[in-house]
């Protein structure tokens, strides 16, 4: 019975950042598929030995009413899953205002569904991406840089989300009326025991949220034993990044929690002869990523601007290009933006204005044009590999390809696996799909998802 070997839940405030929980999961072999909508029961029975499952969501590009409408069926549906942790992931940057991707209102949508616990844990900090929050502050690392995150030189200037407060309580406080407490990185120092006993003082000043410092892998499962042992027979909510997932994967290792069937079987998964990849993207990492693939040799295109707001009519010259491409044995590229400063941005936005689409809607629009180019590509001409970047697009995407589900079957770079599509249709279920995020991947990692496998 599935109720009897499922140990978390997780929802993703946007799809990129679903995939890399459910990385953290598998790696540590704990069998983890990820849905676009919240499963049932009886799906859930459908993949033997499951451990964990996630739902791939879009709220960070909502506005707060938007997500509401998303959150509500989720968390119902969720509430009625018998699993001990119930995750609303975020992003590890922790992007996000009281306009758009608004945490706090996820927050105050959860507390209708999920009443076994008062204070609601919250960490960001995720070691293994280059995430750390020491006394509040958060810092993300960029390269072999790390930056304070009010002055990362991406998150900083973020399009649409800019993080000019480094202090995650001050950030979230300006979403939620929740008061938020801290347990900081020398409260997380020293023996077991004297951990457990700061951790019950700060859950007797009821707060409405604890934020955990996390510096490093220690720390982190000290975080992770702490929530669970505190769970009794109530799901707990929490919140936060992929950091969760890591940690709690160390810990139920340590404590002998097996997964009830391996997860990770990379030995079946073969080198592609050839990748399509879809970015819309206009991140500064996602830039030398294009950068360094064309100079390898991918073929270029970039998706015109005009092209990209009128999605109710699809470009056949642009189509047959990409098709042409493919069959000439390229690898092909396509793209909305070379990066932050590309004048395309501004053209798009503008132009999406002038027809009413107000700018948090900006990432679906293109999102979902992209996916139907996609999916056209796909049906034509047999490709069976695709990447997908940005956290808004490869959502979008993802869903106008008529995928249901992912599971990981090999990693690539930390975030941003090679997943297995489960599909409604015959044509792509099977399909070969690695989404990541803009600040996810080395300057290779087109290349490094073409050369996954054996």
């Amino acid at each position: 019975m599935i109720e009897n070997t499922l140990l978390m839940a997780f929802y993703g405030d946007d799809f990129t950042g679903s995939t890399d929980a459910m990385e953290a999961l598998a790696i540590n072999h704990y069998r983890t598929v990820l849905f676009l909508e919240a499963p049932s029961i009886e799906l859930l029975r459908q993949f033997e030995g499951l451990s964990c499952f996630g739902v791939a969501g879009t709220s960070r590009a909502k506005n707060p009413e938007a997500m509401e409408q998303e959150l509500r069926p989720v968390f119902e549906q969720l509430a009625k899953t018998p699993v001990p942790l119930v995750h609303y992931k975020t992003c590890s940057t922790f992007d996000s205002s009281p306009e758009i991707g608004n945490i706090g209102k996820a927050i105050e949508v959860s507390r209708d569904y999920f009443t076994g616990h008062a204070v609601i844990p919250l960490l960001v900090g995720a070691p293994a991406l280059g995430r750390f929050t020491i006394f509040g502050q958060h810092f993300a690392r960029m390269r072999d840089t790390i930056y304070r995150l009010d002055r990362h030189p991406t998150m900083a200037k973020h399009p649409v989300t800019p993080m000019n407060e480094a202090d995650l309580r001050l950030h979230l406080a300006k979403q939620t009326p929740e008061r938020i407490g801290l347990m900081n990185i020398l409260e997380l120092d020293g023996n077991f025991d004297g951990v457990r006993e700061r951790f019950a003082m700060k859950l007797a000043e009821r707060p409405g949220l604890l934020l955990f410092d996390v510096l490093d892998h220690e720390r982190l499962a000290k975080a992770a034993r702490l929530v669970w042992e505190k769970i009794g027979e109530q799901t707990q909510f929490m919140v936060g990044s992929s950091g969760w997932e890591y940690a709690m994967a160390a810990y139920w290792k340590s404590a002998g929690l097996q997964p009830a069937a391996p997860a990770l079987q990379p030995e079946l998964v073969h080198k592609a002869k050839q990748i399509l990849v879809v970015s819309g993207s206009c991140s500064p990492v996602t830039q030398s990523q294009i950068q360094w693939a064309l100079g390898l040799g991918f073929h270029g295109i970039k998706v015109p601007i005009d092209d990209t707001v009128d999605f109710d009519k699809l470009p056949a010259p642009l189509i047959e290009q990409v098709i042409r491409q493919l069959g000439e044995g390229d690898n092909v590229l396509l793209y909305t933006a070379s990066g932050p400063d590309d004048d395309a941005i501004n053209v798009a936005r503008n132009r999406l204005a002038t027809l009413g689409v107000q700018d948090f809607q900006t990432g679906e629009v293109i999102g979902r044009y992209l996916g139907a180019l996609t999916r056209e590509v796909l049906l034509a001409s047999g490709i069976r590999r695709v990447v997908v970047a940005g956290g808004d697009t490869s959502g979008f995407v993802t869903r106008e390809l008529g995928v249901y589900g992912l599971e990981m079957i090999s990693p690539v770079s930390p975030g941003a696996p090679l997943c297995k599509a489960y599909g409604r249709e015959h044509s792509m279920d099977g399909l070969e799909l690695a989404l990541k995020g803009g600040q996810m991947g080395g300057e290779d990692y087109f290349h490094q998802v073409l050369t996954a496998g054996v």
